[in-house]
């Protein structure tokens, strides 16, 4: 599997471009700010067609430069049905240090084509096949999505897992409760030899955070719910 990973200008969101190789479809994950044209040099480089936008949830961060890759291409987003709503309109998820850096100036065009997800829902793109894992937590339609086979399996958290940290629940739409729920019945299950790839930060694995990440060690510990 081929991953490219883009940094974007604000926040650190990573950008993840997944194909089967060179020359091949591929899929977009969470194309934030600034991603677009840097987005299309890496997509002429590596001769890669997109045919979906997919994203981890709908905060702006991960989801700024959605309309513009979707149209320039001619493709879908997919998201989560608790998050369609920011895709809408995306101040719905913002907290009051988002609201501020913006203000009331933002220009924001929903994508033309939106495909709605269910939890668990299982789909083929580019000749991967996707599995939804709705988590969520950090916003009402937060979901990771789990690819490759059985020697090269992927996890796109999104803001749920980090490399040593989990996402943040005092947003709009974010849940402590909910948080603690997904880490326990939805991201420690995870086998070891998953490699996470986050929304923001380096890539990790599942054997790495379990035996260090300070928030899998607390949850591993509670009571079973």
């Amino acid at each position: 599997m081929l991953i490219e990973t883009l940094v974007a200008d604000a926040f650190g969101t990573n950008c993840y471009v997944l194909a089967d190789g060179r020359g091949s479809e591929c899929v977009v994950v969470d194309p934030g700010i600034g991603i677009a044209p840097r987005l299309e040099d890496v997509l002429a480089e590596r001769r890669l067609k997109p045919v979906a936008v997919v994203l981890t949830h709908g905060h702006l961060d991960h989801t700024f430069s959605v309309a513009p890759v979707c149209g320039a291409n001619d493709v879908p987003a997919y998201i989560h049905s608790g998050d369609a709503h920011l895709l809408e309109d995306p101040t719905r998820g913002f907290g009051p240090g988002t609201s501020a850096m913006f203000g009331t100036g933002l220009d924001w065009t929903e994508p033309d084509d939106v495909e709605i997800l269910a939890d668990g829902g299982v789909f083929e793109l580019a000749g991967m096949r996707f599995r939804a894992d709705h988590a969520p937590g950090h916003t009402e339609g937060s979901t990771m999505f789990h690819t490759g086979d059985g020697a090269n399996p992927h996890t796109l958290t999104g803001d749920v897992l980090f490399a040593g940290a989990i996402g943040r629940t005092d947003l709009p739409g974010g849940s402590d409760d909910q948080m603690w729920d997904s880490l326990k019945h939805k991201v420690l299950p995870l086998d070891d030899e998953v490699v996470v790839l986050p929304g923001h930060g380096p890539r990790t694995t599942m054997a790495t955070e379990r035996a260090t990440n300070p928030y899998l060690k607390r949850v591993a510990a509670r009571p079973h719910r």
